[in-house]
């Protein structure tokens, strides 16, 4: 797995295998991309500052809570 993030457009991007591309969706935030056979190979996550504040604020809520559910 690889993470790398591109300041300048502000773009987490987590590799998690370097199978071939074969399409890609956008999920909110994120826009995923898989193999033919679905398995998700490269999550990049657009806007990622203000996205991973969100996750810690919502982090910072839910202290000593069971079930954290994130909305997008």
């Amino acid at each position: 797995m690889k993470i790398k993030y591109d300041r300048e457009v502000d773009i987490l991007m987590i590799e998690l295998s370097d199978e071939k591309i074969d399409y890609a969706e956008e999920a909110g935030p994120m826009i995923i991309h898989f193999t033919k056979d679905n398995k998700p190979i490269l999550i990049e996550i657009l806007d990622a500052s203000e996205f991973l504040a969100e996750l810690t604020r919502i982090s910072m809520k839910t202290t000593g809570k069971e079930v954290v559910e994130v909305r997008t």
